[in-house]
């Protein structure tokens, strides 16, 4: 899921999975000090199977597990107190189902939430999480708002379109290009640069700082089993407190 930065207020970039150390910095902030290794598409994608097949975890648990992330590192770096009204932008995929997830707990924060969800996943899980939105006070609009509304009436816009399945390019009916290579990072110059990517789980290659640059990055996903950690040979920060989301950059 991209997290980005639109027009003077903050889109969140999505993605997913890798990480390193984590040292507590002055004011309880967690940032990275060590050594982060990123995943590859296909490392991602045996990592997410894993879970699935030898763990037992369910989609919407970890839907549920991944939409929570987003929405408390939204938080931390954009607060309701000086950015109240969100939009975010969902896909007919996973990455989708994240964003109705983080939609509903953003409307529980105390954003001010709309959600644009243009191409809807006949199935009862995304049908479910859309009806829960609603039920919280989520707007759901039908248009995705020209430029000049997006500044006018948003202050974070959250990219929930693609994840790390997702292949370059875009088709032209996709009016925010957010699709970034998982590997190699954004492929064009229409690509977003986000204000602030989410790796889920552990981070992937398009999230390495030579490719973020100064977007601030966090980690989120506290659930992976120790013996998945051995496995892909991860070296995980540690998440302070009781907290879902660590930042690994300052």
């Amino acid at each position: 899921m991209f997290f980005s930065r639109l027009i003077g207020s903050a889109l969140l970039l999505r993605v997913a999975n890798v990480w390193a150390c984590g040292a507590m910095a002055m004011g309880g902030r967690q940032c990275s000090s060590g050594k982060m290794r990123y995943l590859t598409q296909t490392e991602a994608a045996d990592l997410d199977q894993e879970l699935f097949n030898e763990y037992k975890f369910s989609v919407d648990q970890l839907m549920e597990l991944a939409g929570l992330s987003v929405a408390s590192a939204v938080a931390k770096s954009f607060p309701p107190s000086t950015h109240q009204s969100a939009l975010i932008v969902c896909g007919p995929g996973n990455n989708g189902g994240d964003g109705l997830v983080a939609a509903r707990h953003m409307a529980l924060f105390g954003y001010t939430v709309a959600v644009y969800y243009p191409k809807r996943t006949p199935k009862p899980l995304y049908e479910n999480l859309l009806e829960q939105c609603k039920r919280f006070g989520v707007n759901i609009v039908e248009t995705l708002p020209q430029p000049k509304d997006l500044r006018n009436d948003y202050q974070v816009l959250v990219d929930a379109l693609f994840g790390f399945s997702f292949k370059p390019p875009v088709r032209d009916d996709v009016d925010i290009p957010s699709g970034w290579h998982v590997e190699k990072g954004p492929m064009s110059d229409k690509a977003l640069k986000p204000a602030m990517l989410v790796s889920l789980s552990a981070p992937k290659l398009c999230a390495r700082p030579i490719i973020i640059n100064d977007a601030k990055h966090f980690l989120g996903g506290r659930f992976l089993p120790p013996e998945i950690v051995a496995k892909f040979n991860l070296t995980l920060p540690q998440y302070p407190g009781q907290e879902q989301v660590v930042q690994l950059s300052c």
